[in-house]
């Protein structure tokens, strides 16, 4: 493809985005940038059409581009500019300051994204599978009635009411609490298992049956750290969206857990995924534009937007890219925008 046809398309795409209508060749020919005629302009969107970056969808219409024109797009030809000081003081407002927690950092995020993309906001908080077991206690609170509470080295507290054949004296909390600090403090929550749990039940039956449920309730608790929710923030708009289906956004939304693995896939920088292409999410004519945020250099979590694959790219991929880079500067107690992480947004994707 030569650069004509290049600008051209990247000329279409702009276009398409900003008026979300086919366009035609005369539009592009009245751009500065573009100094051919219209009819050699015609003649090179068909050509494009012919290779699948652009379709025609009607006869008479003008041309909107395929999910593999907006691939080539963000991958070869999209210039993304930088954010402004007052845009990034905007964003730094909106998530509060470095004194607010940290899951209430990510949801501040989440909503400033909401609110200047009008799309959907997506995170995953992927923390917990780095931290480990600092406390498990097991206090009485009433007649044979236990409440474990299990917290992890980041903060996470997880508590789940058990209830016992008889009481236990203080003898036997006080064995199964220096059994519980023996096998499960400072164990990491990725470490965790079904099989773990099944052999300390083994283990304690020798001991004392009644134990048990105590040790499954742990178990329980442990499976609420390892399964990790895609949190989902805006989909009204996704609803409100006429580019999408409807159907396909309720299912989404309503299967959301299904597409957690999607936003913790191994990449670095900004990712675009389109719907349309195979083994991606459930709405069809979409966009998804993620990153990764980071805690003391480990992969603490997701950030991302969904929205139409009509969207301004340009605008979004910068708000993506400096939010999970404040977070991370932020949850690792550094107050520097890494400039060097700015590459990123040259290498934005996988998918090239």
């Amino acid at each position: 493809m030569d650069d004509r046809k290049l600008k051209i398309l990247a000329a279409v795409v702009d276009e398409y985005i900003r008026t979300g209508e086919p366009v035609g060749s005369k539009v592009i020919s009245k751009l500065d940038h573009i100094k051919v005629s219209a009819a050699t302009i015609r003649n090179d969107m068909a050509a494009l059409e012919q290779m699948g970056y652009l379709e025609q969808p009607h006869t008479s219409a003008g041309r909107v581009p395929t999910f593999m024109g907006y691939r080539l797009y963000i991958d070869e030809l999209m210039t993304l500019p930088e954010l402004s000081d007052d845009e990034k003081q905007r964003l730094d407002a909106m998530l509060g300051g470095d004194d607010v927690t940290e899951e209430l950092l990510v949801q501040n995020a989440a909503a400033a994204l909401t609110e200047i993309t009008h799309c959907a906001a997506v995170t995953v908080n992927t923390a917990p599978k780095f931290s480990v077991i600092s406390k498990v206690e097991v206090i009485p609170t009433g007649k044979r009635l236990y409440v474990i509470l299990l917290i992890t080295s980041s903060g996470n507290i997880k508590n789940k009411a058990c209830r016992l054949e008889f009481d236990l004296n203080h003898e036997q909390l006080e064995f199964f609490r220096h059994y519980i600090e023996e096998n499960l403090n400072g164990v990491s929550v990725s470490e965790l298992s079904d099989e773990m749990f099944d052999k300390m039940v083994a283990a304690l039956s020798t001991y004392m049956v009644s134990l048990s449920p105590l040790v499954k309730g742990i178990c329980e608790l442990s499976e609420d750290l390892r399964h990790q929710e895609l949190t989902v923030r805006g989909g009204e708009k996704l609803l409100s969206c006429d580019d999408l289906d409807k159907m396909e956004v309720v299912r989404f939304i309503e299967h959301k857990n299904e597409f957690t693995e999607l936003l913790e896939d191994a990449f670095s920088g900004i990712q675009v995924k389109f719907g349309s292409e195979s083994g991606s999410f459930a709405i069809g004519n979409s966009s998804l534009i993620v990153s990764k945020y980071k805690k003391d250099g480990k992969e603490a979590g997701s950030l991302g937007v969904i929205g139409p694959m009509r969207v301004d790219y340009k605008k979004i991929i910068p708000y993506v890219d400096y939010l999970t880079q404040k977070i991370s500067s932020i949850m690792s107690g550094s107050d520097d925008y890494d400039t060097d992480e700015k590459i990123r947004r040259k290498e934005h994707t996988d998918g090239r």
